[in-house]
């Protein structure tokens, strides 16, 4: 993905705890909400933006996107009935950096976005922080019970280059679940 220039180290030490803006608005069919954002996305102002992170492949592979998107087009989402925020909004080297008490309240402002901009689905990117978030120990990938006012909501893997257990393909498959049952 070439349309975003990489980060030196010293901006990437100087990403830690910046934002990255939402992309939403209303109408969307699916609000994406990854964990937050790294700092490589700190650095760049864009979500999903450091190498090796799937989302933008697995969002073509599974028919959300007609191409490939450079994180640098995060602006087209919308154009696809997509958008994309974060549970919590600061900037970390590992999601593990972040306390259960800031993914509770990210899980809160997520129920507050959702209810203020209704999409059709909320799909969380991270099964272990929406467990956590949502205190729903017991949560697995796909839909979910519960839902946010009147909006779905469905759990994917984490599409980072370090989540082993999901290859781009199986990623892609889940992905391709969601968009299915969009109809």
């Amino acid at each position: 993905m070439g349309g975003v220039p990489r980060p030196t180290r010293a901006e990437l030490v100087a990403a830690r705890d910046r934002t990255v803006p939402d992309v939403i608005g209303a109408g969307l069919a699916v609000l994406f909400c990854g964990i937050n954002p790294s700092l490589y996305s700190g650095a760049t102002g864009h979500h999903f933006a450091r190498p090796g992170n799937r989302f933008w492949p697995a969002l073509h592979l599974s028919g959300f996107t007609p191409r490939l998107l450079d994180p640098g087009e995060q602006d087209l989402l919308p154009t696809y009935g997509l958008g994309v925020t974060n549970l919590v909004a600061r900037a970390t080297a590992r999601a593990d950096e972040l306390s259960d008490d800031e993914l509770t309240l990210g899980g809160d402002r997520l129920r507050r976005l959702v209810a203020e901009y209704e999409p059709r689905v909320v799909a969380v990117v991270g099964i272990t922080a929406y467990r956590v978030a949502f205190a729903a120990p017991k949560a697995v990938i796909g839909p979910q019970a519960e839902l946010f006012e009147s909006v779905r909501v469905w759990v994917l893997p984490n599409p980072s280059g370090l989540n082993a257990h999901y290859q781009l393909p199986d990623l892609a498959a889940e992905f391709g679940q969601l968009r299915d049952s969009l109809g």
